[in-house]
């Protein structure tokens, strides 16, 4: 899929170095927000295994992991996933991301949910995204109100993140919110033209 300065597409195993240079160059930035991972997760080999787990994950229909590349030149700067995909009456995933340090705050993470969740209500024919997040992570709430979730309640001792059950913000975003904002838009331009 193509934003209007990104590309999103599922990890090939061939970018597994590109990725585990991005994750190291972003470890210090990234560990006080992430659970602790196992002692091979940082190889080579333990990202070309995420990249096979991810694949994975989508032929079964419960995962959808993508790249995030800035058009133009190509450059790995994060990661969106859906994950733990469930369907039947259900039809929800929950959403995960992260973005390298140095293209923080210029709107490449809120542009990048906004295509991931275009593919999700599209392509994958899910009903509900949902993500969680922790309360001190005021720019990753700011990315999730922009692109159009809900804050929905708190969730104490959630996830366990660096060693620490850390309570999170929950927030959630249905098809139907997300063909409201598209209405809301619609109607805005038609009234500026």
């Amino acid at each position: 899929m193509l934003t209007e300065r990104l590309e999103l597409r599922p990890f090939a195993i061939e970018e597994a170095e590109e990725l585990l240079a991005l994750r190291l160059e972003n470890r210090e930035f990234l560990e006080p927000l992430e659970p602790i991972r196992s002692a091979g997760y940082l190889t080579l080999a333990g990202q070309k295994t995420e990249i096979m787990q991810s694949e994975q994950g989508r032929i079964r229909d419960q995962a959808y992991i993508y790249a995030i590349r800035q058009r133009g030149n190509g450059r790995l700067i994060g990661r969106a996933a859906l994950t733990g995909i469930a369907r039947g009456p259900f039809q929800n995933a929950s959403l995960g991301y992260f973005l390298d340090q140095a293209h923080n705050g210029q709107g490449y993470m809120t542009e990048a949910v906004i295509g991931v969740l275009e593919l999700a209500f599209g392509k994958h024919g899910l009903h509900r995204v949902q993500a969680g997040v922790m309360p001190r992570n005021i720019p990753s709430q700011r990315v999730l109100e922009k692109a159009g979730f809900r804050r929905e309640g708190l969730a104490e001792r959630y996830l366990k993140i660096n060693g620490v059950w850390e309570d999170h913000v929950l927030f959630g975003i249905t098809a139907e919110d997300r063909e409201g904002a598209s209405d809301r838009r619609d109607r805005a331009e038609r009234h500026c033209e």
